[in-house]
């Protein structure tokens, strides 16, 4: 699309809609332009700062007009920090929004019509709902900063007090801060590879109050731990392990294989409903709680199970939609790639006494052809897939295999429209759509969505 819009000129913009990342979608004679931290409603003038072929991206200058949705932020730095990006929105809007995102792209990707769309289901208290926490340390002016990477950077905003992560982190990064500067330990500078302190990684068991504190570091030796896990001990006694993790790879992947326990349990344990799920530093588990005990009732609910059902769980993950399922079906099959997510989901089912469960390691589109192949026919399937949505083989399998009920749970509504247009055009109708808000304040969305056999 050619288009008059020029870098570094001013427009008056009227801002439409909010994009994957929260942010506001206006148009310049029908040229698309993102602005971050526009709201829907604002009517804001714009310096364009970057100009491609099918759209621009501008900063405000000047609010001409605010949104009626537009309100102050709880948060000082929630216009910088990246954990946020809708702060600045009404809550009840925000909800508003991502239904609209949903509804957008079931009918524009999908192309289907005539889905039953219900209303985002949000948060009664949408704050420190996050029972997992990972903060990059560094330093600026000989002081240790401990926060979260501005947006669209790796420069640390240094946060005192963080409104989304469970209250207790607020207490750990202000002792981890403390120790770092009284003993002048190194931190971690990702141009050099050098320096000691990485990040700290917090969890929280929301129904049994246990903390797991991480420290990841750049090498072996952690000067002065002893002080420094008696200072965490002193001040939060909940404090059930503590646990150092060793990264000495020059990458942005948060944690090393080394686990080194140098305080209680290598675990701790947290429930969803009547579940209960060991919770290690290198293990997978939803980050909020409250949320996700409402997703996976959705989950059960659209697989109507009876208990004579064989039930497909792919992309499994540690096992928690399958053992949701399981105490409802006949047998359960889970599968997933990575390694230590199956044991794991083993694990979580011998502590739970689900005997009904079996869990395969492997890429989803290689090992679910493998186990209709023996002839292992479903009677309902669950798919639960990263981002990138499902493989295509996957997709197909499933067609293969004719269960009448299938159940997709997504953290893509794009990804999730391609692949129910997929599975459309093969014989299941999408019946209805359950957005949930996992992430309240940002602009991510979960779904959980229910197909039936045309």
């Amino acid at each position: 699309m050619i288009s008059g819009v020029k870098k570094d000129e001013i427009y008056l913009v009227k801002i439409e809609d909010l994009g994957h990342n929260g942010e506001g979608i206006g148009k310049i004679d029908g040229f698309t332009v993102f602005v971050d931290g526009a709201v829907p409603g604002d009517e804001v003038k714009v310096k364009i700062t970057l100009v491609k072929k099918n759209y621009a991206i501008g900063k405000i200058i000047k609010l001409e007009k605010p949104s009626i949705d537009r309100i102050k932020p709880i948060c000082e730095v929630s216009n910088v920090c990246g954990g946020c990006q809708t702060q600045h929105i009404d809550y009840e809007a925000q909800l508003k929004l991502k239904t609209s995102r949903v509804r957008a792209n079931i009918e524009r990707i999908g192309k289907l019509q005539n889905v039953m769309i219900h209303d985002t289901l949000g948060m009664e208290d949408p704050y420190h709902y996050r029972n997992k926490a990972q903060f990059p340390i560094g330093t600026e002016n000989n002081e240790a900063v401990i926060g979260f990477y501005k947006r669209k950077s790796h420069h640390i905003v240094d946060i005192k007090r963080c409104y989304i992560q469970h209250e207790i982190n607020d207490q750990i990064t202000k002792i981890v801060r403390e120790y770092i500067d009284t003993y002048k330990v190194s931190t971690y500078d990702e141009k050099t590879g050098k320096g000691l302190f990485r990040h700290v990684l917090t969890k929280v068991g929301f129904h049994t109050g246990e903390i797991m504190v991480v420290l990841i570091t750049n090498g072996q030796e952690i000067p002065h731990k002893e002080e420094l896990i008696k200072n965490l001990l002193k001040e939060i006694p909940e404090i059930k392990s503590i646990v150092q993790n060793i990264n000495k790879k020059k990458t942005n992947v948060l944690l090393g294989r080394e686990c080194i326990t140098l305080y209680g349990e290598e675990k701790i344990v947290d429930y969803i409903g009547n579940l209960k799920f060991n919770i290690s530093p290198l293990s997978f588990f939803q980050v909020n709680p409250t949320q996700t005990k409402v997703l996976y009732e959705k989950a059960l609910e659209y697989a109507e199970l009876t208990g004579e059902e064989t039930v497909y769980d792919i992309y499994c993950g540690i096992g928690t939609i399958s053992l949701f399922l399981a105490q409802n079906a006949k047998k359960v099959y889970g599968i997933e790639i990575v390694e230590a997510a199956i044991k794991d989901a083993k694990e979580n089912a011998r502590i739970n006494d689900i005997n009904n469960a079996e869990f395969f390691v492997g890429a989803a589109e290689e090992v679910a052809p493998k186990l209709y192949k023996k002839g292992i026919q479903a009677d309902v399937v669950v798919v639960d897939p990263p981002r990138k949505g499902c493989d295509e083989l996957v997709l197909d399998t499933i067609v293969k295999m004719n269960p009448k009920r299938v159940v997709y749970v997504s953290c893509n509504p794009s990804t999730l429209a391609r692949d129910l247009k997929y599975l459309d055009e093969f014989g299941y109708k999408t019946v209805e759509v359950q957005p949930v808000d996992m992430f309240p304040h940002t602009g991510h969305v979960e779904c959980c969505v229910s197909l039936k056999k045309k």
